[in-house]
């Protein structure tokens, strides 16, 4: 095994070993719940000690860098810290629809998608799985898993437990929902949504410096977001957000918002988007010369959890 290697496992392990103890008062996101996750304990995110997965499979939705030619090898993890009123997946983000799966059983998927020929392995809502996922993850790196982590969240996370991905995560894939913490509270109960996700996000692009492959990310950091009706200034603030502080992200404008779940009780939030709305977003991205994508205005239907079934 090279040397490189033997110290990555290591890494993990030291991770994985320090945030577990942590689950037995749960603080491993910004919710601290302080609930004893080790004996079977539930906080916000509805989950205990052990992991649920709802899917798994080749993943040829997702940004192109990720999801190139044979797609991205994508693990969805039922369950939520955040829980957005406005969730597509929340047929099991919001509940835990899905098979509770051991480490070893995690490591082995990982290890198939590979085999498959995905392009990374995607944990897909990782946040209350952390030290779980790293023991997986030092189980398949000692078994040959060689392609690039992806590290898929809300962006509701501390920055102390970014830090301890440092150098295992290959690619951040998080999402920057708000700036305005009003409406972080109304729309997700989680009024400090800006405050972590801005410290965390900044954690992220520190660890992470930008190198593709072929037209592949290896390494580097995406920033999701996804524009609500009605709230353009708040999207034009968040990316100007990004353009002075984290300038070499790569920036995914998304504009697939359906108002699913509880959204109709939201009368601002309760359509799509409208094409005036897009265009006047797209045109700013534009201004602001960020790299990335931007998303149509009428995004193919079957990009998300919605659209899809478990296969686990």
């Amino acid at each position: 095994m090279a040397e490189n290697l033997k110290k990555k496992i290591k890494l993990v392990k030291k991770s994985a070993n320090y945030l577990g103890k942590r689950l037995s008062r749960c603080d491993i996101c910004p919710r601290n719940c302080k609930v004893n996750r080790l004996k079977g304990e539930k906080g916000y995110c509805g989950t205990g000690k052990e992991m649920v997965v709802y899917s798994t499979f080749l993943h040829h939705g997702e940004e192109p860098g990720i999801s190139g030619q044979k797609g991205s090898g994508t693990i969805f993890f039922s369950g939520c810290n955040l829980k957005c009123i406005y969730c597509q997946n929340y047929k099991f983000s919001h509940t835990v629809v899905g098979k509770k799966i051991s480490e070893i059983d995690l490591a082995k998927i990982m290890l198939n998608l590979q085999e498959e020929g995905a392009h990374n392995i995607n944990l897909v809502t990782p946040t209350h799985f952390v030290p779980q996922i790293l023991n997986s993850l030092s189980l398949a790196f000692e078994d040959g898993l060689t392609i690039p982590i992806v590290y898929n969240t809300s962006g509701y996370e501390k920055k102390d437990i970014v830090k301890c991905l440092n150098g295992i995560v290959d690619i951040y894939l998080t999402d920057l929902k708000y700036l305005d913490s009003s409406l972080a509270k109304q729309y997700s109960k989680a009024p400090k949504y800006p405050k972590f996700a801005l410290k965390s996000l900044l954690e992220m692009n520190r660890q992470v410096k930008p190198l593709t492959s072929e037209n592949l990310l290896k390494k580097g950091v995406i920033i999701r977001h996804l524009v609500l009706p009605n709230h353009i200034n708040e999207s034009k603030a968040l990316l100007l957000w990004i353009k002075k502080n984290t300038p070499k992200a790569l920036v995914s404008v998304m504009f697939q918002y359906q108002p699913y779940f509880k959204a109709y009780l939201h009368p601002q939030i309760n359509r799509p988007i409208n094409y005036q709305e897009y265009l006047e977003i797209k045109n700013f991205v534009d201004e602001l010369e960020l790299g990335g994508w931007v998303q149509d205005h009428n995004p193919k239907e079957g990009m998300a959890g919605h659209y899809f079934e478990p296969n686990i």
